[in-house]
């Protein structure tokens, strides 16, 4: 057995170098365009913390850096009576700004999870049984399901009017929860369908032989393997809910009125009050940044857990 030429070799570590350079090319490629994404993506956030802390000129001049280019002052969140001056004095705005905080908080919250109970329900229903309703099958109620988010909400508008006023659900909280729940179910379902046609029968049909029932083994072995799928779909109807607007200024005056619409009342005759705005629009923002973090870590462990199953 010979040894190989020393032109081999020096032209094999020639090839590996050159391998090398691609595989770093291509990794410092793919951070490059994820770190300009995840600029993009934050960017709006960023300028919508730094406005809340700028005056009316740095507004209207375009300075973006704080200490740099503008000092920092407390002026939109001052109007909201949540600066360290004025946190704890009695602040009008600042009830009206938790009044709403609270609209919005049971609002979302109450829909989106109303909405997963029965979108799991009926996607179990559609992934595991067959249906048929006339000429329809279980692939057509899918679709019917999910073609109720083609149709625009204004065309709604009207007919939720009279309907919620004779119902008298205009202007309350249960009001916007059922219309909320109607207009995030059919998401809930297509991402829930996936979840459980994903799922073995084979689980299910061991279940039942270890003596378990239809509804043991669907809570005890389905529900916890889909757990990532159900938490991306509370988290997708928690901002949909939470950032809805049409609805929310269309059938609340006073009582139920929720951030958004708070948001959009900043404009005035003097034009918009950006530094108030912003303050306002970030700390509506804040608690779905909070609970997407925290929920991510439940979604990576629910999909570890059931890797493992």
């Amino acid at each position: 057995m010979t040894d190989r030429p020393a032109t081999q070799i020096f032209r094999d570590g020639e090839a590996d170098l050159r391998h090398r350079a691609r595989w770093w090319a291509s990794r410092a490629a793919i951070y490059a365009v994820l770190i300009l994404w995840a600029f993009v993506c934050l960017f709006p956030i960023y300028w919508t913390a730094t406005t809340s802390f700028k005056a009316a000129p740095d507004v209207m001049q375009g300075n973006m850096i704080p200490y740099v280019d503008y000092q920092p002052k407390w002026l939109g969140w001052r109007s909201l009576g949540l600066s360290p001056d004025t946190i704890g004095a009695e602040s009008t705005v600042r009830a009206e700004f938790l009044k709403r905080f609270t609209n919005s908080a049971v609002v979302a919250v109450s829909a989106s999870a109303l909405a997963l109970v029965l979108g799991s329900l009926a996607a179990y229903g559609l992934s595991r049984f067959s249906y048929r309703f006339g000429p329809m099958r279980n692939a057509d109620i899918s679709f019917f399901f999910l073609s109720q988010l083609i149709l625009p909400p204004v065309v709604l508008a009207l007919p939720f009017l009279v309907l919620y006023r004779e119902l008298a659900l205009h202007d309350t909280r249960i009001g916007l929860i059922l219309l909320y729940t109607l207009t995030v179910l059919p998401i809930v379902i297509w991402i829930m369908r996936d979840q459980f046609a994903g799922i073995p029968t084979e689980l299910e049909e061991a279940a039942l032989v270890d003596g378990l029932g239809v509804w043991g083994a669907f809570l005890t072995i389905i529900l916890p393997i889909a757990l990532p799928g159900m938490v991306a779909a509370f988290i997708l109807s928690l901002v949909l809910t939470w950032n809805e607007y049409f609805f929310a200024a269309l059938l609340t005056s006073t009582n139920a009125v929720t951030l958004p619409v708070m948001v959009a009342s900043q404009t005035g005759s003097q034009g918009i009050s950006w530094w108030s705005m912003a303050a306002l629009s970030f700390a509506a923002i804040l608690p779905l940044i909070v609970i997407g973090i925290v929920l991510e870590r439940y979604i990576i462990k629910g999909m570890a857990a059931g890797a493992v199953k």
